[in-house]
């Protein structure tokens, strides 16, 4: 699983710091979805966005953030000598579905999709249903007039080859969200920033400032 590279630096040594942490995050556990470092001042903001199909709790933020940070501690290539934020996160509502691991995990979510081939792709609003080696199969929600009584949605098998990039739609209220535990609380993103580990925070400082002069 290739790792997103973020936009904000696209440097080489970004793509060797990902390489790097690609298999400490798979090793916890969890696929990395993105790494993004963003230059700050005289630190940088090192981003990163984890899941795993039962979802990511706070606890595991955790978890993933000691294991990333002692790699960020070793890395060789900057991130070990200079002074950096990380941030842990898991992916918000937002983020596009684009891989079948995202599909699968977004099972009994509504999503808006383009279906068909490009120049002449459809748009829907439909529920994931089923996730399968074939394609995805949706509830495609029927379109009508205002006012006009609402008909049943239509199942509709989507193969891989014609599926678009997804959006989760937000659904407020709706009591399936509550049944497994994720749907509600990825309405929001579970996120961990080491900045504000004061246990942590000043032992770095000292230690990644490098040529800069020590003190902040």
């Amino acid at each position: 699983m290739a790792a997103s590279r973020g936009s904000n630096r696209t440097d080489p040594a970004t793509s060797r710091l990902t390489d790097a942490i690609e298999p400490v995050v798979g090793s916890a556990g969890y696929d990395l979805e993105e790494l993004v470092v963003t230059p700050a001042g005289r630190r940088s903001v090192v981003r990163v966005v984890v899941d795993w199909d039962s979802g990511v709790t706070l606890d595991d933020i955790a978890e993933v953030s000691r294991a990333v940070s002692d790699a960020l501690d070793q890395f060789d290539e900057g991130m070990g000598r200079t002074p950096y934020v990380l941030e842990v996160t898991s992916p918000g509502v937002d983020r596009p579905l684009t891989d079948q691991r995202h599909w699968r995990r977004n099972v009994g979510r509504l999503v808006a999709v383009a279906i068909g081939s490009d120049g002449s792709a459809e748009q829907v609003t439909g529920r994931i249903t089923a996730v399968e080696d074939a394609g995805v199969t949706l509830a495609v929600e029927a379109t009508g007039k205002p006012g006009a009584k609402k008909r049943p949605p239509t199942p509709r098998q989507v193969s891989w080859g014609e599926l678009g990039s997804g959006r989760v739609q937000v659904e407020f209220g709706r009591a399936e969200d509550h049944q497994d535990g994720r749907h509600q609380d990825d309405h929001d993103d579970h996120h961990h920033d080491d900045h504000h580990r004061d246990d942590h925070e000043d032992d770095r400082d000292d230690e990644h400032h490098g040529d800069d002069g020590g003190g902040e």
